[in-house]
């Protein structure tokens, strides 16, 4: 049981609807197998029923592979199956003319059971069909001519005028029913599938912004440093050559530009550098908006607070965000920044994505990741902490202390970021 669980569970969503969705066509295979096999049985004709019998499997069987494979093709992971649609067709109409030859010979129990023996043959080929037509006016087509074909045949076969009408109107009321359900099952299955490539397209778009950002910063840290470096070098070079003294001194002006560029490089992988936390919350529920999650900012906006503990939380808010769209399966977010009374700032990002925790685990690269917030937050004195909670729920909380004056300044009734406040809001 563990085994079976645990595979269901790494599954993702939108694979786990389409197994649901399989395998609830594949079950219309074993009901039109009852319904029709209740009607045979009470055949007068043992070797009719029999007849009847092997074209019902045959066909219950191509159904069944029929809805497999065009709902793969809908998917675009093969193509059309034209001749599986083509057998599929062509193994329902000889099964009704086998039903409608037998019942004009007397051979099966006259009323309704051959009119449930052909529209359970109909009505469950024309829904793995329609699966394989884009236009509705083409399944109106297909289903109101599946009618009037079966029509014509018990006509020709001698059949009286109110039965043929009972085999036009069956045939047409439950194909219309199947082509319905069919079509609306898998309509839903390819959006639910085009929705998760959205998200992930909108998740991959946020991880290449951070990657842009990082390059952009380490550009405006880097270029000019480099450039001054490569000038006095070659300005070494050269006084060097003419044996001239101040080529030590461009040397020593070098090696303490590259100095500086090495702290300026450790200060924008370790995310010192300032960020803006308004920024940051504004940016943080845009993406994870777009990227289909439930997204509500609580309690402070963080305006009080000064720029060091600000730029923290900011980074904080960021590779939170960054967590949810890459590693979880979040639909909910919720963002809560409280300053509290006992002078630090609380901030809590609380998402339902918590299928996958190891996944967003502390990284063993110091500087990066998780391992990188714990630096950040620990250099202001502060604490973060990741961990699962019950009901799926995973919560990433940075708790940074305040100076006095910051905390002075964060008196009730501060500003709201979200829809609800900490203060005033009753």
């Amino acid at each position: 049981m563990p085994k079976l669980t645990g595979w269901w569970e790494r599954r993702s969503d939108p694979a786990r609807f389409e197994l649901y969705t399989r395998w609830s066509l594949y079950s219309f295979a074993l009901i039109e197998v009852f319904l029709v096999l209740g009607a045979v049985q009470r055949s007068d004709s043992p070797i009719g029923a029999r007849v009847v019998l092997w074209a019902l499997l045959g066909q219950a069987v191509l159904c069944a592979v029929l809805v497999s494979r065009v709902l793969d093709w809908a998917l675009g992971r093969r193509e059309r199956p034209t001749r599986l649609l083509a057998a599929a067709g062509a193994t329902t109409a000889l099964a009704v003319l086998v039903v409608v030859v037998l019942r004009a010979r007397g051979t099966l129990l006259p009323g309704g059971e051959a009119v449930q023996i052909v529209s359970g043959f109909t009505a469950f080929a024309i829904g793995p069909a329609v699966l394989n037509i884009r236009r509705p006016r083409r399944i109106v087509l297909l289903v109101m001519g599946t009618a009037a074909l079966v029509a014509v045949c018990s006509a020709a076969a001698g059949l009286p005028t109110g039965e043929t009408t009972g085999y036009a109107v069956a045939v047409a009321a439950g194909g219309a029913a199947m082509a319905f359900t069919y079509r609306g099952s898998a309509w839903i299955l390819v959006v639910v599938w085009e929705l998760d490539r959205a998200r992930e397209a909108q998740s991959r778009l946020a991880v290449a912004e951070e990657r842009l950002r990082f390059g952009r910063d380490l550009h405006d840290v880097m270029g000019r440093n480099l450039s001054v470096i490569a000038l006095k070098s070659e300005l070494a070079v050269q006084l060097a050559q003419r044996g001239r003294p101040e080529a030590i001194d461009q040397m020593v002006e070098v090696q303490r530009i590259a100095r500086e560029s090495q702290r300026d490089v450790r200060e924008v992988v370790r995310g010192y550098r300032s960020v803006d936390l308004q920024v940051e919350l504004a940016g943080a529920l845009s993406v994870l908006r777009a990227a289909g999650v439930d997204c509500r900012a609580e309690g402070d906006d963080g305006a009080t607070l000064s720029p060091a503990v600000q730029s923290v939380i900011a980074w904080v808010v960021r590779e939170g965000t960054t967590n949810v769209l890459r590693h979880g399966d979040a639909r909910s977010c919720v963002i809560r920044l409280l300053v509290e009374p006992a002078g630090s700032a609380v901030l809590t990002m609380e998402n339902d994505g918590a299928v996958t925790v190891p996944a967003v685990a502390a990284p063993t690269t110091p500087g990066t990741g998780l391992t990188g917030l714990r630096e950040r937050v620990g250099a202001l004195g502060g604490t973060l902490t990741a961990e699962p909670d019950t009901g799926g729920v995973f919560r990433l909380t940075a708790c940074v202390p305040l100076q006095r004056r910051e905390a002075a300044s964060s008196a009730p009734g501060t500003t709201s970021v979200g829809s609800q406040s900490t203060e005033g809001a009753a």
